[in-house]
Parts: structure tokens; sequence; C-alpha cells
């Protein structure tokens, strides 16, 4: 007999809502994720430790664990301070970075995690991935997804807005990373989820068509959702294949050969994922892309994050050796220099009409 349906790994709940740091410990207890009230909270010097006098008389069975930045040695650290405890679960409180490190620690010492998030940055919150420095610049760790998602909208309005635009250019280049592997199965062969594809095509359609702003709650609301649902789509494919394609190779290429100077994740993946677009003939597509990035303020030129047309094209070219065997817009033209010169100079004008 068939199997007809299949688990989905996704979070136990989601709750994005203004205020939704005041229902914290009602939801652990509630979800039987912390009955006991005994949690590991690892903050970040920034958002998390400010938070943590607000939280500290609701939370009063946790012990705070500051974290002092996103490198592996620091999740390992901290898995090593829990060990022997008899945590219920560990809180992830703080931006990307916080998160990925609780990620991986609670992997470490076999204990479900949540993540409240400050920011909205990136797509990696709800991610069955963990980003973490190393020896050798930056890793992707496989780790379980978070068992719970908690976003504030109150606290979310306070960060910095370069958090929300990088946010943004993440969520809409799901588009582009689909579009790539969907020509990766026309060409290749490669199988794709339609589940996990529909779901971030979806995430990022709704950032992409939204009239909204980074001030309206109607607007942060679904983008925070979008990112949520960009996470759950990785863990359904099993990689981070729904969200990642040239756009993400391009943006690695720029951290691997300018790491003093790379611009934010979202940013550079927004970038990225317009000119993939105009790589692939999607002239109007890309101009959509670009029309919608500068309305919310990033940069669809590579001098608007202080690179150069030069470095551009350089990164564009190296960009396939930073994600052997996957197979984008990029590795089907396998342009040559003068090549990509050209088709930039061509999506410059494009853009610009």
């Amino acid at each position: 007999m068939p199997v007809l349906t299949r688990l989905i790994p996704s979070p136990v709940v989601v709750d994005i809502s203004r205020g939704a740091l005041d229902g914290l410990a009602g939801l652990l207890a509630d979800q039987r994720i912390s009955p006991s009230g005994k949690l590991a909270v690892a903050i970040s010097s920034g958002s998390g430790q400010a938070l943590r006098e607000r939280l500290a008389p609701v939370l009063p069975g946790a012990d705070w664990y500051p974290v002092a930045d996103g490198a592996i040695d620091s999740a390992v650290t901290l898995a090593d301070a829990m060990r022997g405890k008899r945590y219920d679960a560990v809180i992830g409180l703080g931006g990307g970075k916080i998160i990925d490190v609780a990620k991986y620690a609670a992997a470490r010492v076999g204990l479900p995690m949540a993540a409240v998030a400050t920011n909205l940055a990136h797509d990696g919150l709800c991610s069955p991935v963990s980003i973490l420095d190393n020896d050798n610049g930056r890793g992707s760790y496989g780790v379980p997804s978070p068992i719970a998602m908690v976003i504030d909208l109150d606290v979310v309005r306070d960060a910095p807005i370069r958090f929300v635009r990088s946010g943004i250019g993440d969520a809409i280049s799901n588009i582009s990373a689909i579009a790539d592997w969907e020509l990766s199965h026309e060409i290749t062969g490669e199988q794709v989820d339609g589940l996990a594809a529909a779901m971030a095509r979806t995430a990022g359609e709704s950032v992409l068509r939204h009239p909204g702003g980074v001030g309206d709650d109607e607007f942060l609301t679904v983008l925070a959702e979008a990112l949520v649902l960009s996470g759950i789509a990785m863990s359904i494919s099993g990689d981070s294949r729904p969200s990642s394609g040239a756009c993400h190779e391009i943006s690695h290429a720029f951290d691997l050969l300018h790491p003093q100077r790379a611009a934010s994740h979202g940013e550079q993946v927004g970038l990225g994922a317009a000119f993939a677009m105009h790589l692939r003939g999607a002239t109007e597509e890309a101009g959509l892309f670009a029309e919608v990035l500068r309305r919310h303020g990033l940069p669809v030129l590579p001098e608007e994050i202080g690179f150069s047309v030069a470095e551009f094209i350089a990164a564009v070219e190296y960009a396939p050796q930073t994600r052997p065997g996957r197979f984008t817009i990029l590795e089907h033209l396998d342009l040559a220099t003068d090549q990509i010169r050209d088709a930039y100079a061509d999506y410059a004008k494009t853009i610009s009409c």
C-alpha cells in the first residue's frame, strides 16, 4: 500500500504578534516545551542582553548565557556549559547569529530549541541549518529546526531598519532560487520537492507583491511569516535549495573575496537575485525586483554597497565555486569575464529605464 502522507518538520507553535514576548512563559508551559520552567537562554550582547531584564521576572527558572559571537567555538562552549543541568529546552534570544549558536548547541546536547528573534534579517531563524564562523571562514551545519518560533513585532520595530531591509532581500531571493532549482531539474534531472518549492515561492511572492513598507505592522507580519515559511521549506527539502541559488552564490563570493567589506546578507542576495533574473532572460521580473528593492531602500547596483563594477563581475565569475555541485543559471551559462561584463552593462541599462 502506498504511503499517502508525510510528516513535515515544523515548529510546534509560531507566534508573530505585537507583545509576543509578554506571553513567552505561558507559551512554553502550555505547549509542554518547558513545563518546569528550567531553561537555558542564550542571549546576544545587544538586543538579547537588553531584553534580559524584561524577561528575567517571568522566566525565574532560567539560566542566562551571554554569547559573544556567531562562531562554532561559541556554540561548543555554550553546549559544554549546559551539560548536566537538566534543562527542558534552550532559548535563543537575539538575532540570527545567536539563534544559530543556540540551534547548534541544543543539537549537541540533545535538547529542543525555541527561537525568539529580535530582528528579521534573514530566513535562518527557522531553518534546519546553523551558519557559524570557523577557522576556514564560515560553515553550514545541519541541526534540528526550532520547536517554537516567537517574533515580537514591537521588538522588531525597535531594531535598526537595516535588519528589516536585509530580510526583504533574503525573502524575495526565493523566487530566483526556485527558478534555479527548476532549471536544474530540466537540465540535470535534479528532483524538485514541489511542496518545498511552493512554500518558498509563496513566501517570496508575498513580500515582493505586498504594497506596504517597513513601518507597517501588516508588512512586518508578512515578512516574518515569509522568513519562517522559507525555513520550513528548507526543512521539508532537507537542504537550503528552496531558498538558495545563484543569488546566494554571488553573496557567498562577496563574503569570501571581500570579508571585511561585505554588505548585509539580504542586500547581497537581493542584488544577486535581480541580476540572476536578468541573466535568465526574465527582463520584466528583474525590473520588478529592482523596483521593489529600491522602494524598500535596498541596493540594485554594486556601487550602492561599496563595490565597483569590476569587483561585482569578479564575484559573479567566482560564485559557482562557492557551492560545488549546485546547478544554477551561473553554471548553466558558464559565462566568461567579458560576457559577464556585457550582461551586467545590459542589466544596469535595463533597470535604469
